[in-house]
């Protein structure tokens, strides 16, 4: 099931509930949270997502640090451009399985 993110589905009924976007930073557990260290704040500030801009940018190939700068990139230079952008590329490495732990 990971390797086909078929274990992101019940996120879903997040995103219809209005807890979760498509895209967004993904959400952080507490025990991550030291790792955001001050950007935390800025995560926070905007809905968690099902799919962001490191899982469309190597997925579980980057290192938590990549994960944090990618996650402020998109954070400070989202649009709907960007959106469809990510929402794409991760389609693809979904279906490439790239990526998957």
């Amino acid at each position: 099931m990971r390797k086909t993110s078929l274990d992101e589905l019940p996120q879903l009924i997040n995103i219809l509930k209005g807890d979760m976007s498509i895209v967004g930073p993904r959400p952080i557990v507490e025990k991550e949270i030291e790792k955001y260290g001050s950007y935390a704040e800025a995560v926070f500030s905007i809905l968690p997502g099902l799919t962001g801009y490191w899982q469309a940018n190597g997925r579980s190939d980057t290192t938590y640090d990549e994960r944090v700068k990618m996650d402020m990139y998109y954070i400070k230079n989202r649009s709907l451009l960007m959106d469809i952008k990510i929402i794409l590329k991760t389609f693809i490495s979904v279906i490439k399985k790239e990526g998957a732990v």
